[in-house]
């Protein structure tokens, strides 16, 4: 019987007290990511004399750095979950991930050039050893499944942004009021107490995380430190080749090169799964449908991920955010779209268990449509604020719409995602698939810096008319051919 279990009267919400060691370890991680997100862009484009000094990148490189910093975050997911199953197990992977993000914070901190892109790779890694395991713990506190986990999930998923509501505050009001590298440091402290308490909390957890090693492991470690530590020189390499002119290439080019070299590797994968790998005829129709979600999900995130890049920089330089005699920093409205998710994310669970119980549920292939038209709505509502206007006159109130109607196609999105590509994979494949997932979503950040760079070549209005059209388009198109895709789920729902 795990820990959990075992102490009668001990409950979070009803759920195992072990959950509540695991939701504020992720709302402290969370505070700390979407707490140094928001002062990112604007740190990083903010002139380097004055009161508050930044680095003065222009926009094309600090879009860049955004979009390669975000695209490793969420690509390093996959060798994190390995590392957690093959090496550490997932308790050890979480601590080490927790400090070697703290670690990462703290060195973002000294205002040194050298020590904040060395933050960043830092946070990265620690990232992606951090995120996939919590969530793996939290499903192990629920041996038993069924919808009680389903709840457990939900809750958890409330401390995953309340952490992004606060962080934002907190950090912007230090790092954009005062000066940029107190926020970092306070996005730091905020994932050392979550290090704190998982640690104090590890109690609770029963037997979710434990790690029992085989003979095979201590072969395995060497074989991956030996793998990292050539990829850490490699990339070194390079870094150096390029910074002394050897490779003439830019922020931008480099970003590019590696999003494309992506989109190859991932279509090579799917023709041989395709073609080559024995599946069976339906399963190979249900690959399609994994393709196409593939596509749509890498599209939403590239238009969503303008949150803190493009649409950061709208709001530091665009909206009018005067009070009175109070200017209220940009950063603050980073923390918009997750006090939408707080309040309506239940509202559509009812909306959709309602729609279930008259079979009203719309498959998941409408909701993708669904998800991306709301994203291209919220795009031509800022098209339409940004139009014409001069720096700093433009509402709140249309970033605010914007937000609300980008958290409307997140809801449709983003929860049956993961969900609907283990329903389709085929068997032996989930956790493939669920890799494809991420890859999708490393690569729609990836896409949102490169198009975030924009800005000074077609203006705010240009660049968000010219992605409303994209992700609204693709959300008909995604409507259009829902019902004939339909037929090759083999009824997966």
């Amino acid at each position: 019987m795990s820990q959990t279990a075992a102490v009668p009267g001990r409950s979070f919400f009803g759920h195992p007290r072990g959950l509540a060691t695991l939701f504020f370890t992720e709302m402290w991680e969370r505070f700390s990511y979407y707490g140094m997100r928001a002062l990112l862009i604007l740190f990083m484009t903010a002139a380097v004399a004055g009161e508050n000094p930044g680095m003065g990148l222009t926009d094309g490189n600090a879009a860049a750095v955004y979009g390669l910093y975000t695209f490793f975050v969420y690509l390093l997911s996959l060798p994190g979950g390995w590392v957690a199953d093959q090496i550490w197990g997932p308790r050890k992977a979480v601590f080490v991930g927790g400090v070697i993000i703290a670690l990462g914070h703290f060195s973002m901190a000294l205002p040194f050039s050298e020590t904040f892109f060395l933050g960043l790779i830092l946070i990265v890694i620690g990232t992606g050893l951090l995120k996939p395991n919590v969530s793996t713990m939290v499903g192990e506190l629920y041996p038993e499944g069924g919808a009680r986990r389903d709840a457990g999930y939900s809750v958890y998923y409330m401390g995953i942004n309340l952490g992004a509501f606060l962080g934002p505050l907190a950090c912007g009001y230090f790092g954009e009021g005062i000066n940029w590298h107190y926020g970092f440091s306070l996005a730091g402290f905020g994932m050392v107490l979550g290090l704190i308490q998982y640690r104090m909390g590890t109690r609770h957890l029963g037997d979710a995380g434990v790690f029992t090693p085989d003979e095979t492991v201590a072969a395995k470690a060497r074989k991956f430190y030996l793998i990292s530590g050539g990829i850490v020189v490699a990339a070194a390499a390079f870094g150096f080749l390029v910074k002394t002119g050897v490779f003439d290439l830019t922020l931008t080019e480099i970003a590019e090169g590696l999003g494309s070299s992506i989109l190859v590797l991932v279509g090579l994968f799917f023709a041989y799964l395709l073609f080559f790998s024995g599946h069976t005829g339906q399963e190979r129709k249900q690959l399609v449908v994994i393709i196409w979600l593939f596509i749509l999900a890498a599209l939403f995130w590239s238009g969503f991920e303008q949150a803190g890049s493009s649409m950061n920089l709208f709001a530091d330089r665009m909206t009018d955010r005067q009070f009175g005699s109070w200017e209220m920093p940009a950063s603050f409205l980073q923390s918009v779209n997750s006090t939408f998710i707080i309040i309506f994310a239940p509202i559509f669970g009812s909306i959709w268990l309602a729609l279930a119980r008259i079979n009203r549920h719309p498959s998941f292939l409408y909701k993708f449509g669904l998800g991306l038209l709301g994203l291209g709505a919220g795009f031509f509502v800022l098209a339409w604020g940004a139009a014409n206007a001069e720096p700093g006159t433009v509402g709140i109130t249309f970033l605010i719409v914007t937000y609300f109607l980008h958290t409307v196609g997140e809801l449709c999105l983003s929860p049956v995602g993961m969900s609907s590509i283990t329903k389709l994979a085929p068997k032996g494949r989930v956790g493939q698939m669920m890799g494809i997932w991420f890859v999708a979503t490393a690569l729609g950040n990836l896409i949102a810096g490169l198009v975030a760079g924009d800005i000074e070549a077609m203006g705010f209005d240009g660049l968000f008319q010219q992605v409303a059209m994209i992700t609204a388009g693709a959300g008909g198109i995604a409507l259009l051919v829902a019902w004939p895709l339909k037929k090759l789920t083999g009824g997966v729902e």
